[in-house]
């Protein structure tokens, strides 16, 4: 009976991944741990999954009725999960849509050849097969180097056949975790991206930045502007062009990296350092929180505007409005914003979908520059931070986006010419 169990336990984590809890505010954060890690990782759990049913086949507890039932159990749950696994790959057809749809059909004639020459055929077997080995050998790691005014660190990844010309593209990483101690940090976010661009020629940056409740809002955005000066003065002593910096970064990092970028040379979000340029190249947001107002009733229950008002705000919205609507990124979508690449996965159970939907249709009706909206049928939150058949393609996807963006600015820009936003 505890076989049988645990197999109805197995069976409601596959039924999980079709059908993640959207609107309890307790039991989306359960669906969303479960979702994301098995869905990511569905060889790994079917073959852990596997060894235990072999073991209870080992001491005779795979008998009579609930014992074969059991069994038929989880041969149905490994078929259902390899499945959702197999579906996982339309990514690469979502990622070619999208790119195509954003920037153009004849875009990858747009990049440069020798960007196209290094373009991955497929997803990475290895980095699959062992998706927590995050270390690259081929890539330089320098750690925990202080910049601004708060004891803040950043991190840079560099490939260690350094380019040179001393004038690689930078990638500014920002990591999430709900704004929030404890929930995550520079070091384990991020890292199959930074990686791989590290070995494309890219100088990769990734920044802490001071977390709430501790921090208020906007000292999350000012530490990440810090970080962006810092850049621009000391970069090229590492390989990096200051001139030309994309910003990136998931969930609350999607939020402060989208803010950066349609923010630049706010004065309130660079106190102290309101004359310098602080703008950027392009942006890759990930499943980012974009309006912390909930202006179009998209949430699913209350838990972003408790967060916000007792822990990253500090203030509750009524009567608050005006601060909330500039902590948001959708109320300074502008013309002037730099290209951008929004990715959202529509199993997203912390935030919704329609989220980044109306953040994409904002920027496309408004933006001057190219806009590329990517939704991923299945993906959870936090898809990216590990290597999985879906995050590969998407990593890809991300890689081109990058590569036609740094080949359009060499297009037009000329050395010794200001930056281009």
């Amino acid at each position: 009976m505890f076989f049988f169990f645990l197999t109805l336990l197995f069976a409601l984590l596959a039924w999980n991944l079709y059908h993640p809890n959207f609107t309890h505010r307790k039991f989306s954060v359960f669906s969303f741990l479960a979702g994301w890690l098995i869905g990511e990782l569905v060889p790994h759990v079917i073959l852990v999954q596997a060894v235990l049913v072999s073991l209870f086949v080992m001491a005779g507890a795979v008998s009579g009725f609930f014992g074969a039932l059991g069994f038929l159990i989880c041969v149905g749950v490994w078929s259902v999960m390899a499945f959702y696994y197999y579906q996982s790959n339309r990514a690469e057809a979502e990622v070619a849509r999208a790119l195509s749809d954003g920037l153009g059909e004849d875009y990858l004639a747009e990049i440069r050849q020798d960007y196209r020459e290094d373009f991955p055929l497929g997803p990475d077997l290895g980095r699959l097969s062992k998706p927590f080995a995050q270390k690259d050998p081929l890539v330089e790691v320098i750690k925990n180097i202080a910049f601004g005014d708060f004891g803040e660190r950043l991190d840079i990844r560099r490939s260690r056949q350094l380019d040179d010309n001393g004038r690689m593209p930078v990638l500014l990483q920002i990591h999430g975790g709900a704004w929030t101690q404890n929930y995550g940090s520079k070091n384990e976010q991020g890292l199959p991206l930074m990686n791989h661009m590290a070995k494309r020629g890219w100088v990769c940056v990734a920044t802490s930045y001071r977390l709430s409740p501790k921090a208020t809002f906007p000292e999350h955005i000012i530490d990440c502007k810090q970080a962006l000066i810092w850049i621009k003065d000391h970069i090229a002593d590492y390989g990096g062009d200051p001139d030309f910096i994309v910003v990136t970064g998931g969930s609350a990092g999607g939020h402060l990296s989208a803010l950066m970028a349609l923010t630049a040379n706010h004065p309130e979000f660079q106190p102290g350092f309101e004359d310098r340029d602080t703008r950027l190249q392009g942006a890759v947001p990930f499943y980012g929180v974009y309006d912390f107002t909930n202006s179009h009733d998209l949430q699913h229950h209350g838990g972003l505007a408790g967060l916000l008002a007792a822990s990253v705000m500090k203030l509750p919205m009524n009567n608050n409005e005006a601060a909330y609507r500039d902590a948001s990124p959708l109320f300074h979508v502008n013309e002037k914003a730099p290209p951008f690449l929004v990715i959202h996965g529509d199993k997203d159970t912390l935030v919704p979908v329609e989220a980044g939907r109306l953040f994409g249709e904002e920027l496309c009706k408004t933006s001057d520059n190219k806009v590329v909206y990517l939704e991923l049928a299945g993906a959870q939150h936090a898809f990216d931070v590990f290597p999985s058949l879906r995050s590969e393609h998407v990593k890809h996807g991300v890689e081109k986006f990058l590569a036609w963006t740094h080949s359009k600015y060499l297009e037009s820009a000329k050395p010794g010419d200001a930056p281009v936003s």
